[in-house]
């Protein structure tokens, strides 16, 4: 029979052992900083950008001083590879001690996670600072690529397909996607888009493809739902006759957004595009874009999301990597990395929760006329269900892929 001494006694012993051993208490968030000091987290993340990277060692620094956290920046070319790393642990029967704390995430990589049962939480709630997001009036924070967050990510930017074009060189630029065709067929070489599946040119797929339909009902539903020919037939024609009229006549794409920037910075193209709204503003303030670089967005709209925050259900840090995130939705956080001199990606805070103080931090003084004004980010269009992205890639691959 346990007497009350034993019961005494199997709680000193339970004490004693790490939250990372037990359940986290996701109600005890002073335990749970205890628990993350001294910890090594390792952010599996995106690693194509300068400026990006640069913002990541600088939180890194700021969490080892804050809260004695290593943080290790894993610098990934595709987000898929992460989540296939946690699968195979998964598979192999790795439940507790898995390689990887915390993913930079969203669509379809989150939906696999997700349906995998490869997540972490509900977590967000724990966060003192995602209170600061609103996140009942916000319901782009709420679905990621249409699928319910249930707390098991938390928001960190937002992202809006962005146009910019040289004015010294551009006068009228398009405006919708048959404008796009007109000008790049009067322009030939001056406008590409990035090789596929490179994100920002999956995007413009996706972004031409809500644009020519008549009917987008599909695209929010499971791909497998679909006529998937027949609904994607008005691209594949749209982009046939597009492509001769490229960058190299469509024949090679650049590598990547950054590539992009950089053909528009050496002057081999006049218009090209974005997903930060403020990265053309950012690049003019940092001599990577010519001064006469503009920024618009296409009637009626484009393609907009948020990127988010996970963790592995098997993360070896995962105190460390709440605290993490937690940081990384602070003001001071939040409003460095939307400073254009920094990196210049928009924050997920509401401004409206913050005091004076803190909304002060977000103020830029700076005359930048290549940065977009606030209302002009204020039709977004929805991303489409993410089986979408999968199935637009693999048909481009096979449709263009060996040219």
């Amino acid at each position: 029979m346990l007497r009350p001494s034993h019961f005494k006694a199997l709680a000193l012993i339970l004490a004693m052992i790490p939250l990372g051993v037990q359940a986290l208490q996701l109600d005890d968030w002073e335990a749970i900083e205890r628990e993350a000091r001294g910890q090594t987290v390792y952010w599996n993340a995106w690693g194509g950008d300068t400026r990006t990277n640069a913002y990541i060692d600088w939180a890194a620094k700021r969490l080892a001083q804050e809260q004695n956290i290593e943080l290790v920046h894993v610098k990934l070319n595709d987000t898929a590879s992460a989540v296939s790393r946690v699968l195979a642990e998964k598979a192999a029967g790795n439940d507790a001690e898995g390689s990887i704390d915390l993913i930079w995430i969203n669509g379809e990589n989150f939906a696999a996670m997700k349906e995998n049962a490869l997540l972490f939480g509900p977590f967000t709630q724990a966060l003192p600072n995602f209170a600061l997001t609103n996140p009942e009036a916000h319901p782009e924070i709420r679905e990621d690529f249409t699928v319910p967050v249930e707390g098991l990510e938390a928001p960190w930017g937002k992202a809006q397909l962005t146009f910019y074009y040289d004015s010294a060189r551009v006068d009228a630029p398009p405006r919708n996607m048959q404008e796009l065709l007109s000008w790049t067929k009067a322009h030939p070489g001056r406008f590409t888009y990035p090789l596929i599946p490179d994100f920002t040119g999956s995007s413009f797929l996706k972004q031409a493809l809500l644009a020519l339909s008549e009917d987008t009902v599909p695209l929010y539903q499971p791909v497998e739902d679909a006529d998937f020919a027949a609904v994607t037939a008005p691209l594949w024609d749209y982009l046939d006759d597009l492509h001769p009229y490229l960058w190299r006549e469509g024949r090679h794409f650049p590598a990547s957004g950054s590539e992009l920037r950089r053909l528009m910075g050496d002057g081999e193209l006049s218009l090209a595009f974005t997903f930060n709204p403020s990265a053309p503003a950012a690049a003019v303030v940092n001599f990577e874009l010519p001064p006469g670089t503009r920024s618009y967005v296409l009637e009626g709209g484009t393609l907009g999301n948020v990127h988010f925050l996970a963790i592995p259900f098997n993360a070896e840090h995962k105190a460390g990597a709440l605290v993490t995130v937690n940081f990384l939705l602070s003001p001071e956080a939040q409003a460095r990395k939307q400073d254009l001199q920094v990196w210049g990606d928009p924050s997920v805070l509401d401004m409206t929760a913050l005091d004076s103080a803190q909304r002060d931090a977000f103020r830029d003084d700076h005359e930048n006329p290549a940065a977009l004004e606030p209302q002009a980010l204020a039709t977004t269009l929805a991303e489409p269900h993410p089986s979408w992205m999968a199935r637009l890639e693999q048909a481009w691959q096979a449709r263009y892929g060996n040219r």
